[in-house]
């Protein structure tokens, strides 16, 4: 096996693991950037994702690797969404396309062996597709419910979340859209164990709270 293969495969060891993956953006209109992801990867979160349409590149670079070390720092991965180059400046765990990016074969021919890769489904057959798909490490399902990261994109409902669980895939998926702590429970019924979250971690008053009681729902200790 191959450095890059090793790397890849303890990767999907750790994502594996992972049940609770943030997106969010550079938090410069509150400045507050590292104090919040300190506390919201000591609540529990295993995946973050920086994105944020605001950032011009070279912010995106530098920023990126701030949101990359302290991810590491709390033996979180750090993804990056759409950009294939970025991922590998970044030296990213993760990169995430959705089904208008590019495809998952050129990502892949792009980013090499090593890192893990994600894809955007609404369930149904796209949902099938990524996980019959050996370069796909994960897939999302989504959105749940309708969302203002996604605008104009009709939510797939909990139906959709159901019908996945209920197909078994062998590859990690997360429910993705507009999930509070107030819906995960239902989301949690409906089959998923593994949630992407914004607003319900970066609106939060207290989030290391809050990623605490988001973790504990979708990952409840047993006994």
């Amino acid at each position: 096996m191959s450095d890059a293969s090793d790397v890849r495969a303890q990767r999907r060891v750790r994502l594996a693991d992972a049940h609770l993956y943030l997106c969010t953006d550079a938090r410069r209109a509150t400045g507050d950037l590292d104090r919040f992801l300190h506390a919201v990867l000591a609540g529990g979160v295993d995946v973050v994702q920086l994105r944020d349409r605001t950032l011009d590149v070279v912010d995106e670079l530098t920023i990126g690797a701030r949101v990359r070390d302290l991810a590491h720092e709390h033996g979180a991965l750090f993804a990056v969404n759409d950009r294939a180059d970025l991922a590998v400046a970044l030296r990213a765990d993760v990169l995430h396309t959705g089904q208008r990016d590019l495809p998952v074969a050129q990502a892949r021919a792009l980013v090499g062996p090593g890192v893990l890769l994600g894809r955007s489904s609404g369930g149904g057959d796209a949902a099938a597709a990524a996980d019959d798909d050996p370069d796909v490490d994960y897939f999302c399902v989504g959105p749940v419910r309708a969302t203002p990261t996604k605008p104009g994109r009709e939510p797939v409902g909990l139906d959709a979340v159901r019908a996945v669980a209920a197909a078994a895939p062998t590859t990690p998926w997360f429910a993705i859209g507009g999930i509070d702590e107030a819906l995960l429970p239902d989301v949690v019924a409906a089959g998923a164990r593994r949630v992407v979250v914004v607003r319900a971690l970066t609106q939060a008053s207290d989030p290391q709270r809050a990623a605490a009681r988001l973790r504990a729902l979708v990952a409840p200790v047993p006994g």
